[in-house]
């Protein structure tokens, strides 16, 4: 510490720090490598869109038309409990990255003391050659000594410590903002694949309500048979049986609406013991899903993007690890009061200060150093792979998507034909009943078998509009015109 005039030697060291600063140890990040194809393989007969990402992502569920959805996404927007929980880490993010960005500055502080020590000396004889030792403040009058300074220190950047390690920081806000709006999307899609469904079972409830009804009718007919003797008894056993087991399987649908009923409650933030969402018709189409080309899919998926960020940031702990290496410069500086008297401590004679600069180096650690920098380089490494892995995850889960699309649209009309078939077959197998030319074994049958076909008909829907929610949530959302990506790209050379 340097007392009094500041020395040459620290302006030369302050003008070396500034020059200096510019440079910054660690690699500079680029983006890692990742396998893209140049078009998806499933995506015959699907067109491409132009447009990229924008933020806000856009309302994609408006594309299906059902306002009661409309009304509870914009629910879960607003009371989303994992929602509210990534927004608040995304806030603790941004917060960590002012206090990383902070120790570019100076630390000032304040100091304010009072302390009371005797005065005077005492000499204590000790035995041989010694002779005696002075103690000081032993004996003599009681003073009080009073204290006020203002003390400041600043860490010179020159190796770019604190600038790593403040891009390290904003590399994880982004991650955490990426994931955050991961988390907006991962809500939607659950929630409207749980609404679909939920209208789905309601749309096989009345499917089994109309079939009820006309069992019941069957019943009847088989019944007043019965009396003219023109039944047998085995046939009314037979109806009774056949119209109490499709009552008990409509009965049954109740666990399964409820329960999705209770994950809706959860998703939009309500108990599931306070809310109750009324059945509607089902009236929505599979709506025409265009599709980026496969390299935009990097900059749609918002996981994608956290995931890239996380690299950024493992990349920036490199420059951090490897900047120990280097000694730390640092200046100082006080200035402050002090006197025996408090109603003259503020005088120019009590004054004091002092400043300089200290420079510190590590000589040895046991290599220390060296394993942090290792340990910094393997987590680069396993957070590319990991980049890598959410890539390579992304596209095949467009993939299966879109080939369960491509598939089920071909299946929905071959399952239609099948469906309207079957209720013919069970119309010409009442009347032929009712005509005495058939056993009410073969009513039985085609009843069942047009149940069962009008019931495969909602699944195969139910699961087109699935897939189609899938396939939005795989390409990132939505595909509304904009420009830039969700998290901007860094620059530099590796």
């Amino acid at each position: 510490m340097t007392h009094g005039k500041f020395s040459w030697r620290s302006g030369l060291i302050c003008q070396i720090a500034v020059a200096l600063g510019a440079c910054a140890v660690g690699p500079n990040y680029v983006r890692p490598t990742v396998p893209t194809p140049a078009e998806f393989k499933e995506s015959k007969g699907w067109k491409s869109a132009e447009p990229k990402d924008q933020l806000p992502r856009g309302k994609w569920w408006e594309v299906y038309g059902d306002k009661d959805l409309d009304a509870l996404m914009e629910q879960v927007n607003v009371s989303n409990q994992n929602i509210k929980q990534a927004e608040a880490q995304y806030r603790a993010a941004r917060a960590l990255v002012q206090s990383a960005r902070a120790a570019y500055f100076p630390t000032v502080g304040g100091s304010a003391s009072v302390t009371r020590s005797p005065g005077g000396s005492r000499v204590v004889t000790g035995g041989g050659s010694t002779g005696g030792s002075t103690i000081p403040g032993t004996t003599g009058k009681v003073t009080n000594t009073y204290t006020a300074s203002l003390d400041a220190s600043w860490e010179i950047d020159i190796w770019g410590k604190l600038r790593r390690a403040a891009e390290n920081a904003t590399e994880n806000m982004k991650a955490s903002a990426a994931d955050l709006e991961a988390a907006r999307l991962s809500a939607q899609a659950e929630l409207a694949l749980d609404y679909f469904q939920l209208r789905i079972t309601d749309e096989e409830k009345r499917l089994y309500e109309a079939n009820v009804a006309g069992l019941e009718k069957s019943l009847k007919i088989t019944q007043n048979q019965y009396k003219v003797g023109v039944a047998a008894q085995s046939d009314v056993a037979q109806a009774q049986t056949q119209l109490k087991s499709t009552q008990a399987a409509a009965i049954d649908l109740a666990i399964q609406r409820g329960q999705l009923e209770h994950a809706i409650a959860v998703l939009v933030g309500k108990a599931a013991s306070d809310y109750s969402l009324p059945p509607t018709p089902l009236a929505v189409k599979i709506p025409d899903i265009p599709l980026d080309q496969p390299s935009d899919l990097l900059e749609r998926r918002p996981d994608i993007a956290a995931s890239e960020r996380l690299v950024a940031a493992a990349n920036a702990n490199i420059g951090v690890a490897k900047a120990a290496y280097y000694p730390s410069l640092s200046l100082s500086g006080a200035l402050g009061y002090e006197n025996t008297s408090l109603n003259h401590l503020f005088t120019l004679g009590n004054r004091f200060w002092s400043v300089g600069p200290s420079l510190a180096e590590t000589l040895f650690d046991g290599g220390a150093r060296h394993a942090l920098t290792n340990q910094a380089i393997a987590n680069y490494d396993a957070s590319v792979a990991a980049y890598r892995q959410t890539v390579l995850a992304a596209f095949q889960d467009t993939e299966d998507n879109l080939i369960s699309l491509r598939v089920l649209a071909d299946e929905v009309t071959v399952q239609d034909e099948a469906t309207k078939a079957a209720d013919e077959s069970q119309a010409i197998a009442l009347n032929q009943y009712k005509s005495g030319v058939v056993s009410y074994l073969n009513v039985i049958v085609a009843e069942t078998a047009a149940l069962t076909n009008e019931r495969a008909s909602l699944t195969v829907r139910g699961r087109q509009l699935a897939s189609s929610v899938a396939l939005i949530k795989s390409l990132g959302g939505s595909w509304n015109p904009g420009t830039g990506s969700l998290i901007p790209n860094s620059a530099g050379n590796r």
